[in-house]
């Protein structure tokens, strides 16, 4: 069975983001998930719980100072949650939750759980709206790229995956390196407001602004979860329809003449 923790879902639940969940649970037949309030210890700390993918979406800012003061106390668990090699994804802001401090406009500091070098810089007057097209970032371990779930991330000529999807956010996470970024960016309005790069991955732990739901939105994304999950014969919940949009989404992004506003 498949355990799947979905941390802070009463605050953490902006553009649907939620609905990542409910796909893996229609496309996991043998799946649980466990909603895990703000006064809840997580189940992620407890390896009895045996949790498998760690979830958390997009949230109003108000509420990421709530998400960083409930998930401080179990900041070593993260930790080693995240260095054990298991499966995390967090979407939207939330993972500005996981670098140093969040910048806010008047140039004070919210800490954050400092799990990687990166840190936000929120600019509430200037919300920043765009389309995505980038590329999967694997990793370098040879052990990893010769494992099963690592060639799941290939398309069959060899390249990365295509990673699609949508952002909408007031702000930016900075001073990333290039080695712990997920995707590599290929397109979006405007690049240089965000960086040539797009998200953290911490072995196989993943942070995106990406929206859709990203997980609905992105097939090929999902299915190289699933090979992470232990899962790779798994087909995701109407297959053939998602591909369907995917590659229509697809032929969009690369066309140069249309805006990607």
């Amino acid at each position: 069975m498949l355990k799947i923790e979905v941390l802070y879902s009463e605050v953490a639940n902006l553009f649907g983001d939620v609905a990542n969940i409910r796909y893996l649970e229609k496309s996991i037949p043998d799946c649980e998930v466990v909603y895990t309030t703000l006064q809840e210890k997580p189940a992620f700390t407890d390896p009895e719980a045996g949790i498998d993918l760690l979830y958390m979406g997009p949230m109003p800012e108000f509420a990421q100072e709530l998400a960083i003061k409930a998930l401080l106390p179990y900041r070593d668990e993260l930790k080693a949650y995240i260095e054990s090699g298991r499966v995390g994804l967090f979407t939207g802001n939330a993972w500005e939750v996981l670098g140093q401090y969040i910048e806010k406009d008047d140039g004070s500091r919210i800490q954050a759980l400092g799990l990687h070098p990166g840190h936000a810089v929120r600019r509430m007057m200037q919300r920043y709206n765009s389309l995505y097209l980038g590329r999967l970032a694997l990793p370098a371990d040879p052990a990893a790229q010769s494992s099963l779930a690592y060639q799941t991330g290939l398309k069959e000529d060899g390249s990365p995956l295509d990673i699609i999807g949508f952002k909408s956010q007031f702000s930016q996470t900075v001073g990333v390196p290039g080695s712990l970024r997920a995707f590599r960016t290929v397109r979006e309005c405007d690049a240089e407001h965000t960086g040539t790069d797009e998200g953290v991955r911490m072995g196989n732990f993943f942070g995106t602004y990406l929206l859709g739901p990203f997980l609905i939105v992105d097939i090929p994304f999902t299915k190289y979860l699933f090979g992470l999950l232990g899962l790779p014969d798994t087909k995701p919940a109407f297959e053939e329809d998602a591909m369907y949009c995917y590659e229509k989404r697809m032929e969009d992004f690369l066309d140069p003449t249309k805006d990607f506003h």
